[in-house]
């Protein structure tokens, strides 16, 4: 023990104890997805806290000289047969993930054994052996080992997601609620509904205390609607569902506000009717109990789930679950579909080794390690097991398996964003655009796996009054094919359906669902490739606004096509909306007849004179990059040069309601490039503080360069720089942001054009010290190829928006559709193409 002393004295100051704020990665490995629950358990370096498996730990010993490793190994206790045995004990009373009385994310419990390991000879000192080890070693070793066990992980942080399936409101009845002194009193059982003496599904209205029954469903069962009634005779707007009343709580309805919320003075409020909320106990399902339960008993979506079959699991190299974390399906699903992409496998995966032994200090905090990473695991089959349950003697593999769950690499690619480092569900195409774009940052020298997607568009606007063309490209990765619901081949059967629901509505009773509506993808295709009017186009051969028409083909055809099927749209008041369709969507594809043809003889060009700006009043800059001059030369800045706006977007923006600043900021942001684009910037920035705001533009408040380096946050730089973005850029956004994080963020998606001449950084090294230092390509480099393709994947979503609901992946594995439902995958029977969302086809080769 003299020599393990000796050692441990001489690496003693290479020891830290961790402090607040410090990153403990003890739950994941930096290079694989091993942990303490793995066979060899996972070994963190007591010095920059980085967790490691058994593969990859002496490499980390090697390149930073770091002896000293905390080995932390977890086994499963056996459980308590009564605990398990007993269903209230087991079953969620909460609607969320990670919380108290919410769905269990860490059912197992575990009994955890520690000890120090010492490289390069592993030798091992365990928490006895501190007891014989000199004063000062014994007091260090004990700190940093008592600080590591209980810091929380990085992994655990994560894994606690603290959302609620529906989050409340304070009514804004509760405060002033009107009670009447009748002399009601309502008794602590016995309850019947005063009109028709149903005794079940009773809600007690909280002005006049009026027990009634609830609504009635469409099939008959729930109630009679005699509280709705009363609400409407009388007007008294807030009632409780007697049953649900407990010392915690109750339900309570707001008929006004068509909504459950809460009572601040709910205690206050039973009380004039004689209830005493702390004597009360439970005796009826509360709405989020019966939502639990109809997720769990329909949540499975039988359709495209495949609920009504027993599918065979499969297990093996490429087969690889993911586990949900918290609401991660939709990055699931598309990292699934990404990964078998040929062009993701070689850059990625092929390359491993090579991106390991470059990856930096901190390796979880880069880019292209993670992705690495994440496609080793997916393809290798190393974590592609099946579990056991611990419940069932037999010890038979489950339909589902270990998988891996990314937290570390869902962390890196969702930091900093507004959306994806929540934990609340996210728009599938959203996040694929999202790490397109990650990738692309990532590889401005080098090979670059997101040119399988990219292709060009073609854009032909013909003025009508002057009979001119203009034709424009860009770079798109995604074709969006809309929906006309007008060609519905039911028609018929919809209309009728539309006529049952509004005479249920009418009745007061709640009406059966819709059928669905059968569309011909055909006709979608056709809504794509028909020219658009516009009304207000600004003509540069007539000099003023007039009438033209856009029609959009391809410029070039990639090797994976994506195709976005746009479900989602807005209503009336413009709340999102799912439009829930069946498309006959095609294993084959046939797009010639998409191609675009460029400039036909005999067509006249229109002249390239820009329309009159939009000016925007009060707001002196120097220049907007991209359009004057560039980061190294800036005199050709205009002095007083304002953003040219185009002015019938912000009019349509303004019509509908929304303040004039933020119109001018949706247009600008989106870069005029439609009212689609930027109604969805308005819609994802309603919460910002400065939303009405007068708009300032980048640089707008000063000089560039004259914000002092002092003022601009090394934390924000460092998270920027960690999307892949350089250290200039980092700084040049949040210069332009007033050191806001998200608004800087926000900036850098917003222009990526105007960012191709500076420096971007893979994990905080420039791109010229990675890919050999090589430059880029010129221009955006597309492939182009055959028109024919053949469906090999498509991503489905399950819910009313992409707000909730669950997204499930569906995969030709060698001729067989399989079926990615998180960590369960399994052979698919009946692979629901006709209500995918998003559709990943293939050139076919010859």
């Amino acid at each position: 023990m003299a020599d393990v002393s000796e050692v441990l004295m001489s690496v003693l100051s290479t020891i830290r104890v961790p402090r607040p704020g410090d990153r403990v990665h003890k739950d994941e490995c930096a290079f694989s997805f091993a942990n303490p629950e793995a066979e060899g358990g996972i070994y963190v370096c007591m010095n920059s806290f980085m967790g490691f498996g058994t593969q990859y730990v002496e490499r980390h010993h090697t390149k930073t000289g770091q002896r000293a490793f905390l080995h932390i190994k977890r086994t499963r206790k056996a459980q308590d047969k009564d605990t398990n045995s007993d269903p209230s004990k087991r079953q969620p009373t909460r609607f969320g993930i990670g919380i108290e009385g919410g769905f269990d994310v860490e059912q197992e419990q575990y009994e955890e054994e520690v000890k120090i390991v010492l490289f390069p000879d592993k030798q091992e000192v365990t928490l006895d052996d501190l007891a014989t080890m000199p004063d000062v070693v014994r007091e260090r070793l004990s700190l940093s080992i008592a600080g590591l066990k209980s810091a929380d992980s990085v992994c655990h942080t994560l894994q606690v997601q603290q959302w609620d399936g529906e989050v409340r409101q304070v009514s804004r009845h509760a405060a002033e609620l009107s009670q009447l002194d009748n002399g009601v009193k309502i008794p602590p059982s016995g309850w019947k509904c005063d009109v028709c003496g149903l005794e079940e599904n009773l809600w007690m209205n909280l002005s006049d205390g009026k027990v009634l029954c609830g609504r009635r469903y469409f099939d008959g069962s729930g109630g009679n609607n005699h509280a709705l009634l009363h609400y409407q005779q009388t007007g008294y707007p807030l009632a409780v569902k007697l049953g649900t009343i407990t010392p915690d709580g109750a339900d309570v309805y707001s008929y006004e506000e068509d909504d459950m919320v809460l009572d601040s003075k709910l205690p206050e409020h039973l009380a004039h009717f004689g209830i005493d909320m702390m004597t009360m106990e439970k005796t009826e399902h509360t709405m989020t109990d019966l939502e639990i339960a109809a997720n769990q008993r329909l949540g499975e979506w039988e359709v495209i789930q495949e609920s009504g079959a027993t599918l065979q699991p499969l297990f093996g190299p490429g087969l690889t679950g993911m586990r949900n974390l918290g609401n991660s399906c939709y990055l699931n699903s598309v990292m699934q579909v990404l990964f078998t992409v040929p062009d993701f496998q070689r850059k990625y995966v092929s390359n491993i080794e090579k991106i390991f032994s470059n990856a930096p200090t901190d390796p979880t905090q880069d880019f292209k390690t993670q992705v690495a990473k994440l496609g080793h695991a997916l393809l290798s089959g190393e974590y592609s097991r099946p579990a056991f349950d611990p419940e069932d003697d037999s010890s038979e593999p489950r339909g589902d398996q270990l998988g891996i769950a990314p937290r570390i690499f869902k962390a890196l690619v969702g930091r900093g964003h507004p959306e994806f480092s929540t934990n609340r569900q996210q728009d599938a195409q959203e996040f694929f655009l999202h790490f397109i774009n990650m990738v692309e940052r990532n590889c401005r020298s080098g090979e670059n796996p997101s040119e399988a997607f990219r292709f060009l568009v073609e854009e032909r606007i013909l003025c009508e009054q002057s009979n001119k063309v203009k034709y424009t490209q860009r770079v798109d990765y995604i074709i969006q094919l809309p929906v006309p619901m007008d060609q519905a081949t039911n028609a018929d059967e919809l209309q009728e359906a539309e006529h049952q629901h509004e005479e249920a509505v009418a009745a007061g009773v709640l009406p059966p669902p819709m059928p669905r509506a059968c569309i011909p993808f055909d006709a979608c295709l056709a809504a794509l490739s028909e020219p658009e009017t516009l009304t207000d186009f600004w003509s540069s051969a007539v000099q003023a606004k007039t009438t033209a028409s856009k029609t959009t083909r391809f410029a070039s055809f990639p090797d994976h096509l994506v195709i976005q099927i746009k479900k989602f749209t807005f209503g009336l008041d413009w709340v999102p909306k799912k439009l829930d369709v069946s498309i006959d969507v095609p294993e084959t594809l046939d797009l010639s007849s998409l191609r675009g043809t460029g400039l036909q003889p005999g067509e006249e060009v229109l002249p390239e004179v820009a329309p009159p700006p939009l000016m925007t009043p009060d707001v002196e800059v120097k220049g907007i990059l991209g359009s004057h001059g560039n980061e190294d030369d800036d005199s050709l800045y205009s002095p007083l040069l304002s953003p040219v706006l185009d002015d019938s977007i912000v009019s349509q923006l303004y019509e509908m309601g929304f303040p004039p600043e933020a119109c001018k900021k949706a247009v600008y942001c989106t870069g005029n490039t439609g009212i689609d684009a930027a109604m969805n910037w308005v819609m994802g920035h309603m919460d910002d503080p400065d939303f009405s705001a007068p708009m300032v533009l980048p640089c707008g408040s000063s000089e560039p360069g004259s914000t002092p380096t002092d003022a601009i946050s090394e934390e924000h730089l460092a998270t920027i720089v960690s999307m892949g973005f350089g250290r200039d850029q980092a700084t040049r956004s949040l210069r332009a942001t007033s050191n806001v994080l998200e608004r800087a963020v926000d900036w850098l998606f917003s222009h990526l054009d105007d960012l191709e001449s500076m420096e971007v950084s893979e994990g905080g090294r420039s791109a010229g010290e990675s890919e050999g230092n090589r430059e880029p390509p010129p221009g955006p480099r597309v492939r182009d190829g055959d028109e024919k393709y053949e469906l090999f994947a498509f991503i489905s979503h399950m819910g009313t928006s992409t707000m909730c609901g669950h997204y499930v992946c569906h995969i030709k594995k060698d001729q067989q559709w399989v079926i990615f439902n998180d960590h369960k995958v399994c052979a698919s029977e009946k692979p629901p193409k006709d209500l995918g969302y998003l559709y990943f086809y293939r050139r076919v080769t010859e």
